[in-house]
């Protein structure tokens, strides 16, 4: 289990960014218009970009990276199967 300063301080990409940009902007929004609904939005993002959960929770919406094998593909060997008469 990571620990919150770790969670705080690491993982920090594009999208993280985003929300953590768009929180800062809406809550400006939200105090300067005294609008709660624009400042839950903006609690939302921040929340979500401080903590680094999303969708689904920590990474959950992210695609897992693929790992590169330099082993060599499993060669395949197909074996032809043959008709056989009616049997009439």
């Amino acid at each position: 289990m990571k620990t919150i300063k770790q969670t705080l301080l690491t993982g920090w990409h594009l999208m993280r960014w985003v929300r953590m940009i768009l929180g800062v902007f809406f809550l400006v929004l939200a105090v300067r218009q005294q609008d709660s609904f624009i400042g839950l939005a903006a609690a939302f993002l921040l929340l979500t970009a401080i903590t680094n959960v999303g969708c689904c929770g920590a990474g959950g919406c992210g695609v897992p990276l693929q790992k590169k094998t330099d082993s060599q593909p499993e060669v395949i060997n197909f074996e032809e199967v043959k008709k056989q008469g009616d049997g009439r």
